[in-house]
C-alpha cells in the first residue's frame, strides 16, 4: 500500500450535495490534507437513467462553496466501464469467478419458493461448479466465487472489528448478462486504480465492505483502511430527511451561512477533539483523525450551526467577509451590491460582524450603509423619531459640523448635548438611529456616523428636520 494517504469522495450525481455527503467529503478532505496526502473526487455516474449533468454541477458547486478542493481531474466511473469489465474477465480466466446462465425468472422463482418454505433466499447458482461443456449458448452473468465457510472480518477504524459469516455472502454478480459492470465491482476497481488508501464513508456501506473485500482478495490487491461513519439524524433522532428542512449544501449558502462556520459545524458533527467546539480550518486539518469519530449518529442542530457561524463571522477578514456576503446575494437570487455599496459594506464590517450569525443578519445591520437618502424609517424607528422634536435634531447639526470626526469627539459632543438637555443619551440614540438608518436596531450611533462620514450624516439629519 502506498505510504501517501489517498482519500476520495464518490457521490452519485442524482441530486444535490446533501449534508451527509458534504460531511463525508469534509472528513476525507481533512484526513488527506492534514497528512500531506491526496483528496480525489469521483462521480459515480454508472446509473445513466438517474445521473444528470445538472446534479454533477450542483455537487461541484457545493464542494466549491465549502472550500473542499480536490487533486487532479474529476473521475467519471462510467468512463471506466471497460476497465471494470476487464477485471471481471480476468477473475473468470483465473477461476475465481464463473459464468452464470440463470435467468432472472429462475432466480425469482427460487427466492419465492425458499420464502414459502422458510428457507434462506440467498441464491446459490447451479453454475458455480458446472462443467464448461454443459454451458448453453446463451447470455450469462459473471459471478465471483464467494468463500463458503469461515468468516470475513472488516477491520473498521470507527466501528471496530465487524465479523460476517461467509455462508451469508452470495456469489455476487460482477458483470451483468448485457456486459455492464455492477457498482460493487466498479467501486473496488476505481479505488484500487486511484491508489485510495483510506475509504471513509457512511456506515450504510458497512455491509458492502465484506462483499468488496472478496474482489480485493481475489485480485491480490491491498484492502484499504475502512472507516464507516454513522449517519446524521435530525433533531428528532430520526434519519435526516426532507422533513427536517433544507438538505442541499447550496440551500445553506442561500440561507446565508458562512462556509467556514459550516465546515466547523460539519467537522464537529460526529467527530470531536476534546471539548473544542470552535476551531479554524488549520486546527481541523491538524487535529482530525479517525479515532475521534463517534459510533453513534450525530444530530443536526440549527442553533449550534448558527452559533458557530456567528463566531466565524466575528473573526473573519473584512474583505473576505464582504466577498462572501456578495456571493450569498447571488446564491439567494437577490440584487447585487453596487461598487459603492460594496466599499461601504467592507468599511462598515468592523461594527457589523460581532453579533451577526448569518449574512441576512449582517446585511440587515448594514442597512444604514447600504441604503440611500431619503431614509424611510420603519414603524418602530418612526415611533422613536416622533418622540423627539425637530428642534433638538436641528440643534445638533451645527455642533456636529464643527466637531473633529473621531469617535471620542463624537461621543463627547453627543453626551454633552444630552446632559445640557437634561436627558440621558439613550433618549437621543433612538431618534438618531431612526434618522441615520431608518431602523430601531442598529450598530452604535457613533459607529454609523464614522462609517457614513460627516457629509452624509449631516445630510440625513437635515432631511429629518426639513
Amino acid at each position: 500500500m502506498s505510504e501517501q494517504v489517498v482519500t476520495r469522495f464518490a457521490p452519485s450525481p442524482t441530486g444535490f450535495l446533501h449534508i451527509g455527503g458534504a460531511r463525508t467529503a469534509l472528513f476525507n478532505w481533512l484526513f488527506a490534507r492534514g497528512r500531506g496526502g491526496k483528496f480525489l473526487l469521483r462521480i459515480e455516474d454508472t446509473d445513466r437513467e438517474r445521473s444528470t449533468p445538472e446534479a454533477t454541477a450542483a455537487i461541484l458547486q457545493g464542494m466549491s462553496w465549502l472550500g473542499l478542493d480536490h487533486d487532479g481531474d474529476v473521475i467519471s466511473q462510467f468512463e471506466g466501464a471497460a476497465r471494470h469489465a476487464e477485471v471481471a474477465h480476468q477473475l473468470l480466466v483465473e477461476g475465481k469467478a464463473y459464468k452464470c446462465f440463470s435467468t432472472q425468472d429462475e432466480i425469482t422463482a427460487f427466492r419465492e419458493q425458499a420464502r414459502a418454505e422458510g428457507r434462506s433466499t440467498l441464491f446459490r447458482s447451479p453454475w458455480r461448479d458446472a462443467d464448461p461443456s454443459t454451458h448453453p449458448d446463451a447470455p450469462f452473468a459473471i459471478r465471483i466465487k464467494a468463500p463458503q465457510d469461515g468468516v470475513t472480518v472488516i477491520r473498521d477504524q470507527v466501528q471496530g472489528d465487524v465479523t460476517i459469516r461467509n455462508d451469508q455472502l452470495d456469489d455476487m454478480i460482477l458483470l451483468r448478462s448485457d456486459g455492464t459492470p455492477v457498482y460493487m465491482l466498479a467501486v473496488v476497481v476505481d479505488d484500487h486504480d486511484m491508489g485510495v488508501t483510506h475509504v471513509i464513508r457512511g456506515d450504510d456501506h458497512l455491509n458492502n465492505a465484506a462483499r468488496q473485500m472478496m474482489i480485493y482478495e481475489a485480485m491480490g490487491w491491498d484492502v484499504p483502511v475502512w472507516a464507516h461513519i454513522p449517519l446524521i439524524h435530525g433533531p428528532d433522532g430520526k434519519k435526516l430527511s426532507k422533513r427536517h428542512g433544507a438538505l442541499g449544501v447550496q440551500e445553506y449558502q442561500a440561507m446565508g451561512y458562512p462556509a467556514a462556520g459550516m465546515r466547523n459545524y460539519l467537522a464537529r458533527l460526529g467527530w470531536s477533539h476534546g471539548d473544542d467546539e470552535f476551531f479554524t480550518d488549520e486546527q481541523a486539518r491538524e487535529w482530525f483523525d479517525l479515532d475521534g469519530i463517534g459510533k453513534s449518529p450525530a444530530r443536526f442542530d440549527l442553533k449550534k450551526l448558527e452559533n458557530l457561524c456567528g463566531q466565524h463571522i466575528a473573526v473573519s477578514d473584512d474583505a473576505a467577509l464582504r466577498q462572501e456576503a456578495e456571493d450569498y446575494l447571488v446564491a439567494a437570487g437577490l440584487p447585487a451590491l453596487s461598487e459603492t455599496q460594496s466599499g461601504d459594506l467592507e468599511r462598515a464590517m468592523y461594527c457589523l460582524k460581532e453579533r451577526a450569525r448569518t449574512f441576512p443578519e449582517l446585511l440587515e445591520k448594514a442597512h444604514f450603509a447600504l441604503t440611500s437618502r431619503p431614509i424611510q424609517p420603519d414603524e418602530k424607528a418612526a415611533k422613536a423619531l416622533a418622540s423627539v422634536s425637530d428642534g433638538i435634531l436641528d440643534e445638533l447639526t451645527p455642533q456636529l459640523q464643527s466637531v473633529s470626526w473621531t469617535r471620542n469627539e463624537l461621543e463627547e459632543t453627543l453626551n454633552s448635548y444630552a446632559e445640557a438637555k437634561g436627558v440621558k443619551f439613550g433618549k437621543l440614540a433612538g431618534p438618531l438611529r431612526a434618522v441615520l438608518a431608518g431602523r430601531a436596531v442598529t450598530p452604535s450611533v457613533f459607529d454609523m456616523m464614522l462609517v457614513l462620514g460627516r457629509e452624509e450624516t449631516l445630510a440625513r439629519l437635515s432631511d429629518a428636520v426639513t
